[in-house]
């Protein structure tokens, strides 16, 4: 009777925090889906210029992970002494995440190119459409089961972007040419298509790190998402390079709008935020699965348009209004069919245990 009772006390604390580490990535995927973009636009809009620069800082805050990453070896080796693992992770999955890294800097960099000619409001609409491209690859990549929601929210998400394409005139930015507004709609699509891409990836390589019995933990979790981000980070390092942008950083802050004080708040505070957008993502495929990211990437795109109104005091056009409510409409739609879903395979688990 003891021996079941530590059972179910174990399985009960590591319930609370399966819950906890879901809460706290949830909360991380929070403050980098709505900060990141904000604090990119506004580094453009009060006069930056370097894309290179801005696609850096989305991963350039790698460095913050070696703490939690040092302090679970530490914790490994005063467990089993100097003959614990340094990482967790196998060689071909660190391998793997190099790979993915180098596709994150690519994604980074299109998504900097975008915004530099996009309203963040319009940007991060365009962005939700990662759902539609997340559902796609997941079906192919890992076998995630399409359903009629999960079809309907594609739809709903393609109008949506097809509306905003319709009235290209009404939100350009001051000094961008109608030409460049459309480069920056189909980069952002296509940096949209593109981590629509990496997402089931990243599952698919948490699966290959599970062969042979091996537990995927937390740490493993970080300490491939220190692999993705120094990578990342290197591609965009070599763009800054042959772009001459770490030159051009000093007398960019001079001529910043705000002062070059707040110009490097900017950038730090940035790098900081797309760390957090980063890590939650990979920690809810971790917790949850690759769709959950997903759809909590476009959760936020509300409370992103009505930040960029209030503090970037961007227009908020009725086309921006329809194409927000079929982005809605889709993730109400696919939540919906999800529970529902999550509910009917409770109740079969629950008949089944009934039954036996």
């Amino acid at each position: 009777m003891d021996v079941e009772a530590r059972k179910d006390s174990v399985l009960a604390r590591n319930k609370t925090m399966h819950r906890l580490l879901v809460l706290l990535n949830c909360g991380m995927l929070a403050l980098g889906a709505t900060g990141g973009p904000l604090l990119s636009r506004l580094y453009f809009s009060k006069g930056g210029h370097r894309q290179w620069l801005s696609a850096w800082l989305e991963t350039g805050g790698w460095p913050l992970l070696l703490v939690p990453v040092a302090a679970s070896y530490a914790a490994r080796r005063a467990r089993h002494g100097w003959g614990a693992p340094v990482l967790l992770t196998p060689p071909r999955i660190l391998l793997a995440a190099a790979g993915l890294g180098l596709a994150t800097g690519a994604d980074d960099f299109i998504y900097a190119y975008g915004l530099a000619y996009l309203p963040v409001s319009t940007s991060a609409i365009l962005i939700s459409t990662q759902l539609a491209f997340t559902v796609f690859f997941a079906f192919l990549i890992v076998r995630q089961r399409l359903t009629a929601a999960s079809v309907n929210a594609v739809a709903l998400l393609t109008v949506g972007a097809v509306v905003l394409g319709l009235h290209v005139s009404s939100d350009r930015p001051a000094g961008v040419t109608r030409g460049q507004y459309w480069l920056g709609f189909a980069l952002t699509l296509g940096a949209a298509a593109l981590y629509g891409l990496v997402l089931p990836l990243v599952e698919l390589a948490y699966k290959r790190a599970a062969g042979g019995g091996r537990a995927v933990t937390y740490a493993l979790v970080m300490e491939m998402q220190l692999v993705m981000g120094f990578f990342a980070t290197a591609f965009c390092t070599v763009g800054m390079i042959v772009n001459k942008d770490f030159q051009a950083i000093p007398r960019e802050a001079r001529n910043f709008e705000l002062g070059e004080a707040r110009y490097y708040t900017v950038l730090v505070s940035s790098a900081v935020l797309w760390q957090f957008f980063f890590l939650g993502a990979v920690g809810v495929i971790f917790c949850v699965h690759t769709l959950l990211a997903g759809i909590l990437i476009a959760v936020f795109i509300p409370v992103t348009e009505v930040a960029a109104v209030i503090f970037l005091h961007e227009k908020f056009s009725s086309e921006k209004g329809v194409a927000l409510v079929l982005s809605l409409w889709g993730l109400a739609s696919y939540s919906y069919g999800e529970w529902s879903e999550a509910k009917a395979k409770k109740k079969m688990e629950a008949a089944a245990a009934q039954a036996s």
